[in-house]
């Protein structure tokens, strides 16, 4: 089987697939049969530069094309994509080069120069040369007949202690998003759908494209930062279906004086974190839509949604898609493993396959509360990882470089509640000798950690104090600082 060859063709090679728009406003249609006719080629140019089958190929690529293409060529040839946020720094990608060991790296050019010496990159430049049909091209790798167990793609996760983890997922978890396609996204044939998330999140890598082309839809992809105004000219004028958003994103526009009514559109989804009431009740009343929200994991794909012509109440994540089979635990949502069809294989860095409660059930970390419909309704971490902005943070991954500047002698980071971001990042430093307490010193250790890390990080509030609470082993006690 190859996920890319069956999915081409199942459908006229002349069929809308992508709507483009790049950071200037300029805009393409692209067909499904050009799309597959460019991914063969850049395969070719990924063999050449020694990539084979099993390898992983990093993407440092936005909502462009050019990341599509480099997805499609992978899984064409059987190698694995590791897709990148592009806000990452020096340290995030040294951690991911030294996991994940990607046989080359596909960017653009001004992100490359965050990439540590060594790696093997492959320019935007590059890209254009291997589409460039005035120009001799490699010959396109070999369709790859794949096994549903072999690698496809790796995402990265964030966790409460260490570095972030490299989560493998294999062939199965690409046609598996079928499921929430249908009964969650609710996307249909001749449906133009935009998720509009950044590339290296799983959100990104299954709903972009992969979930509106499984049921014959189109997609959108727009290479800009969010800007409310524009958000709805683009879906008012691009004629948008369905639309993707994070909780944040729609509480942005929700808050605005500027929210329109958007006729095109019919179905409004949403994940990553609580949504609200407010913001729920706001979109009923100016667009006439309920958002329908959802819930998933890198490790697991998406569980559960709000179903296709289902009366969901406010506030929830709705049921299991069909399937899945969850419990709840001491109010842990947990996931018997082999009723998902995206379930991921391994970490990159461990022996072994997932750890599973009595073999079977994977604990999500997530406490939930089961309402006497069956409805499931978020209700925090059992750890603390922070979801700010749909972005999940580890505190780890804040306070290990806050450690990195001289004036911190030790720091803890954790989420402080925030009405348009769900959360946002909360620093509490302890200064070391000679420094002292100051507007300017905060302001300074956020900087470095924006300049260090990926920016979306950085915390938005820093507060000083003596010393941190800890138990009388050392641990920290970071919820006696919430």
């Amino acid at each position: 089987m190859n996920f890319v060859a069956e999915l081409i063709e199942r459908h006229p090679a002349s069929k809308p697939a992508l709507v483009a728009i790049s950071r200037d406003g300029e805009r393409r249609l692209w067909h499904l049969g050009e799309l597959g006719a460019r991914a063969a080629g850049l395969s070719g140019a990924f063999a050449a530069r020694g990539v084979n089958r099993g390898d992983v190929v990093m993407t440092l690529v936005g909502n462009r094309v050019e990341w599509v293409l480099s997805l499609l060529a992978c899984w064409r040839m059987g190698a694995v994509a590791l897709p990148c946020n592009t806000q990452l720094r020096r340290h995030d990608l040294a951690h991911r080069i030294d996991v994940a060991n990607p046989a080359l790296c596909v960017g653009e050019e001004e992100l490359l120069g965050e990439m540590p010496g060594g790696a093997d990159c492959m320019t935007m430049a590059d890209v254009a040369a291997a589409r460039d049909e005035d120009r001799p091209q490699e010959t396109p790798a070999d369709i790859a007949d794949l096994d549903p167990a072999d690698p496809a793609l790796v995402v990265f996760t964030s966790g409460t202690t260490g570095e972030p983890r490299a989560a493998l997922h294999p062939v199965a978890y690409l046609g598996g998003q079928r499921a929430q396609a249908e009964h969650w996204v609710g996307a249909r044939d001749g449906d133009l759908v935009w998720t509009t998330t950044a590339t290296g999140w799983s959100k990104s890598a299954r709903n972009v494209f992969i979930a509106p082309w499984l049921v014959g839809a189109a997609a959108l992809i727009c290479d800009a930062r969010f800007d409310h105004a524009q958000r709805l000219e683009v879906c008012e004028r691009e004629g948008v279906t369905v639309l993707c958003q994070a909780p944040t994103e729609y509480r942005v526009l929700a808050s605005s004086a500027s929210l329109w009514p958007l006729p095109s559109l019919r179905r409004a989804i949403s994940a990553g974190e609580a949504l609200g009431v407010e913001a729920f009740e706001t979109y009923r009343e100016a667009w006439g839509l309920e958002i329908a929200e959802g819930y998933g994991q890198t490790e697991t794909g998406h569980m559960t949604g709000a179903h296709i012509g289902e009366e969901t109440p406010a506030g929830s994540m709705g049921t299991p898609l069909p399937g899945v089979e969850l419990r709840v635990v001491d109010g842990e949502l947990q996931l018997r493993a082999a009723s998902s069809a995206t379930f991921f294989t391994r970490y990159l860095d461990a022996d072994g396959p997932p750890e599973l409660i009595d073999g079977e059930w994977w604990a999500t970390g997530d406490l939930v509360r089961r309402d006497d419909d069956g409805h499931l309704f978020h209700e925090g971490r059992r750890d603390d990882l922070i979801t700010s902005s749909g972005y999940r943070i580890g505190p780890s991954e804040v306070e290990s470089v806050l450690a990195t500047h001289p004036a911190v002698a030790d720091a803890a980071a954790v989420p402080a509640p925030d009405p348009d971001r769900g959360s946002v990042v909360r620093a509490v430093v302890v200064l070391s000798a000679g420094f002292e307490p100051s507007d300017d010193l905060a302001r300074e250790l956020q900087e470095h950690v924006k300049a260090t890390t990926a920016p979306y990080k950085y915390p938005r509030i820093v507060d000083f104090a003596d010393e941190l609470p800890r138990t009388a082993s050392g641990k920290l006690r970071r919820s006696a600082l919430r």
